[in-house]
């Protein structure tokens, strides 16, 4: 029996393992980087032990570190969680061989679909359906579209959609260096793109016993650089007959590789509902709490029930109602998807019956370049696909997230898409759709900035006298109050000018606004006669506004600002924290043209391309390999040509001088 249990990994899936723990009287030891000193995860644990450093790297990657906690603290038995070295079966052997437990499935089944090109073998020989792989040197016209994927690692890294066949020597080069930045290897391969297809996958679950289940079936169709965003259980719209194929397919993978544990098969399922195999995840997915929900069943006490030796019970258990899942990142949709980083003051999701919220994070903790910016799950059930989305889509508009950008908007936007709930999505809707999903609505932001400048009156004594009712206002300034905010992230700003006088609130550009009540947290305003609460909450100059008209977040701008730092024209500046993962080869006094990339920075899992901002000479390059830099950092410089001038005006004496004998009239 284990006793006693390490959890390889940190935040969310580290907090999730633990709370299963609790329940079944087992111990919990949690590993930490020194910025995770303060977590959590690290905190709800039984015992700690710390890993020196920040990069994952130097910490959550160190097998030999890793194994050395659980011995020290104790453990008998280690847990991987998803990502890091959940799939390495190294690690799996050291650990096996350090006289612990593993709960996961064998060193060599996850050896066996480690690399996606050695797993297609392995599934075409066990008559699992997939893509035939493609000869880069024999792709012709025809092929395309074309995916280049890596064949070590996922999560998106490595992978590009080419629909030039010109353009692909330069993405085979680009994924390569890319795979071996992430994985440390850089083999990759290249198959067709199916066009318009659905992911689905199906949940796995085999015993040491011989006994497999087929836990049916997630659809994770919406994806933003092919990295999931939304799933839901189980997957709607598929026929009895693919989705007992879909099973069938799953579990005779699952048998062909000897395989023990949890995992996911994961497949593309074509416009024509054909299926094929993309790869299997050999541990727990981000996405496991949909089947949870659906099947009334807790994976993570299945696995350790496998890996203590028990069988599991002959039949699985029914699937009843429909899960959605949703992940909330720290990133900017709008802006390619730029991933935030600062303190979150608060992440307050609302949880209740159909609810459930999977977090690593505590009001106030840091979010930081070295980790995944995912901030939490929130997973909704109910008796009906359409009741779930309902569910999930007002929890999310009514959560309270005040910190960097989040990507809520678009997730409730997705979810409320006819589309989507029509069950119409595949692969390419986030893609299709972002303009839309993203569009900036500025109707409600100056009636919310009106309620952050009366909460921010409502503190200062001078017309804080009553809190209160209206009519209990006096000894209220004569002069018009002047307060502006600053949209974020968009950077629109807000100029409030407003009296409080006997008569009540007479506030520029909102006639028909009176004030019912304020405070300095809260704002009640009648608009047009519909009474409207504010909840505000200021941190320094940040600003917060929540109400069912939407979320706002705004930066109060000092009334005399000091002027702004300018840096040199054509300067190219870091977006955000990060590490320079390459840099292009070209070198200071080269030409470049617009758009041209210079460099890659790599920050929180992913890679983000910056690029010359205009045709010029790259004047110069701070940027290296491997250098950390944080936002705003000037990486380079390109020095914009100037136009050619005109040429001279044409007279009519050049004109004859250039052209003898030619009339003019």
């Amino acid at each position: 029996m284990i006793r006693s249990l390490l959890v390889a990994n940190r935040a969310e899936i580290a907090r999730r393992i633990f709370r299963t723990c609790r329940e079944l009287g087992i111990a919990t030891v949690a590993v930490h980087s020194d910025p995770d000193a303060g977590a959590p995860h690290v905190r709800e644990a039984d015992a700690a032990v710390r890993l020196p450093g920040s990069a994952p790297a130097d910490t959550y990657l160190r097998a030999d570190l890793l194994v050395q906690a659980a011995l020290a603290a104790g453990a008998d038995a280690v847990h991987p969680g998803y990502g890091f070295l959940s799939e390495n079966a190294d690690f799996a052997r050291a650990v096996t061989g350090a006289g612990l437990t593993w709960v996961g499935p064998p060193a060599e089944a996850i050896e066996a679909m480690a690399s996606k090109t050695r797993a297609k073998d392995l599934m075409r020989a066990a008559g699992v359906p997939l893509l035939a792989p493609l000869d880069p040197g024999r792709a012709t016209p025809d092929d395309l579209p074309l995916l280049v994927k890596a064949a070590a690692g996922g999560g998106g890294r490595g992978m590009r959609v080419v629909r030039d066949l010109a353009a692909l020597p330069a993405e085979l080069t680009s994924a390569r260096a890319e795979a071996l930045s992430a994985f440390g290897d850089a083999e990759v391969f290249l198959e067709p793109y199916v066009e318009g297809a659905r992911h689905v996958e199906v949940q796995i679950l085999a015993d040491a016993h011989g006994r497999v289940w087929a836990l049916g079936t997630r659809d994770c169709s919406l994806q933003r650089r092919h990295q999931k965003v939304i799933e839901e259980a189980p997957a709607p719209g598929l026929s009895d007959g693919l989705r007992d194929a879909l099973h069938e397919a799953a579990a005779g993978a699952a048998r062909a590789i000897g395989y023990r544990g949890v995992g996911t098969v994961e497949f593309l399922v074509g416009r024509d509902g054909r299926p094929y195999f993309l790869e299997m995840n050999t541990r727990l997915q981000v996405e496991h709490p949909v089947t949870e929900c659906v099947y009334g069943v807790d994976l993570v006490a299945l696995q350790l029930r496998v890996a203590e030796g028990e069988p599991l019970p002959a039949e699985p258990p029914q699937a009843h109602g429909h899960a959605v899942e949703a992940r909330l990142y720290a990133e900017d949709p709008a802006r390619g998807w730029r991933p935030g980083t600062g303190v979150m003051h608060r992440l307050a999701v609302a949880e209740g019956p159909g609810l459930r919220v999977d977090s690593g994070l505590a009001d106030g903790d840091e979010i930081t370049v070295h980790y995944d910016p995912m901030l939490a799950k929130v997973i909704a059930w109910a008796p009906t696909r359409a009741g779930a989305v309902r569910r999930l889509a007002h929890a999310l508009e009514r959560a309270r997230l005040h910190g960097p950008v989040t990507n809520r908007d678009l997730l409730v936007r997705a979810l409320r898409h006819p589309e989507f709930e029509d069950a119409r999505m595949d692969t390419g809707f986030l893609e299709r759709h972002l303009g839309q999903l993203t569009a900036t609505d500025d109707r409600t932001a100056p009636l919310a900035a009106l309620a952050a400048a009366l909460a921010d009156a409502a503190r200062r004594p001078a017309t804080a006298t009553v809190a209160g009712r209206l009519g209990g206002w006096r000894n209220v300034p004569s002069q018009p109050q002047l307060k502006t905010y600053r949209s974020e992230p968009d950077g629109t700003e807000h100029e409030v000018r407003y009296r409080l006088t006997r008569d009540g609130l007479m506030a520029d550009g909102h006639p028909d606004t009176r004030l019912v009540e304020s405070g300095p947290h809260h704002v009640v305003l009648d608009v047009d006669g519909v009474r409207r609460t504010f909840e505000v909450a200021g941190y320094g100059d940040d600003v917060y506004v929540d109400s069912p008209l939407g979320a706002h977040a705004f930066t109060a701008l000092p009334r005399f600002p000091d002027p702004t730092a300018r840096t040199e024209p054509g300067s190219l500046l870091a977006p955000m924290p990060g590490t320079v993962a390459r840099v292009a080869e070209v070198a200071v006094g080269d030409r470049v043209e617009a758009g041209q990339p210079i460099l890659w920075l790599e920050a929180m899992k992913m890679e983000h391309r910056v690029t010359a901002p205009a045709a010029g000479v790259l004047s110069a390059l701070h940027a290296t390999p491997g250098r950390q830099v944080e936002v705003g950092a000037v990486l380079a410089v390109v020095a914009e040509e100037a136009p050619a001038p005109p040429p001279p005006p044409r007279t009519a004496h050049s004109d004859q001088q250039s052209a003898p004998g030619r009339s003019r009239t």
